[in-house]
């Protein structure tokens, strides 16, 4: 009972902590601020064309609205290579939502680099520890080449990704393994 209350507890902060992070980088706005508005209700509030008594509003912004789905290179230029930390970029990128893309991208393997892959975790202990036993490969070490693997965020669901190569050495030490949680997108 101790350990599933943990890893519910566990489960809650995480959730919280990604919710907190997309919260913390919404555009609020406020009388006094540069910040676009965030509408309450029927078109009226913070930021809308009547929310002062000059028909101005509280600035001349247009709404910044979340754009449809992305294509997300994992590790930005640095794509995906050994010794390079997935979870600090994972981190800095957040937050991520429904239908973005992850691309994979990685040399296919030859003398000079090393073989990379893509494993999927089913749950965060098998995540912490590089367990593959019961990981599922979604990208073989060929098909990061080229355009990369795209992998699409469909479900509202944490995914824990690493490279499984060399047995697990390649997340247990290289750094190769990030863990996301898309999000809804807002619309006004």
């Amino acid at each position: 009972m101790g350990f599933t209350f943990a890893y519910r507890l566990i489960l809650v902060v995480a959730v919280a902590s990604v919710l907190g992070i997309s919260l913390a980088n919404k555009d609020w706005g406020s009388p006094n601020s540069n910040y676009t508005g965030w509408r309450w209700g029927w078109g009226w509030g913070w930021g809308s064309s009547k929310s002062n008594h000059t028909g101005q509003g509280f600035n001349n912004h247009p709404l910044n609205e979340t754009q449809g789905p992305k294509k997300i290179i994992v590790g930005g230029s640095e794509k995906w290579h050994f010794g390079f930390n997935y979870s600090d970029w994972a981190f800095n990128n957040a937050p991520f939502y429904f239908n973005d893309t992850l691309v994979f991208k990685y040399d296919p393997p030859s003398n000079t680099t090393f073989p990379h892959s893509v494993y999927l975790f089913p749950d965060r202990w098998s995540y912490l520890n590089c367990n593959l036993k019961r990981a599922k490969m979604v990208a073989n070490t060929t098909e990061g080449g080229g355009d990369g693997f795209e992998f699409v965020l469909k479900r509202w669901t944490p995914y824990y990704f690493a490279c499984g190569e060399r047995n697990g050495f390649h997340c247990k030490v290289g750094g190769m393994r990030f863990m996301v949680m898309p999000l809804f997108r807002w619309h006004y």
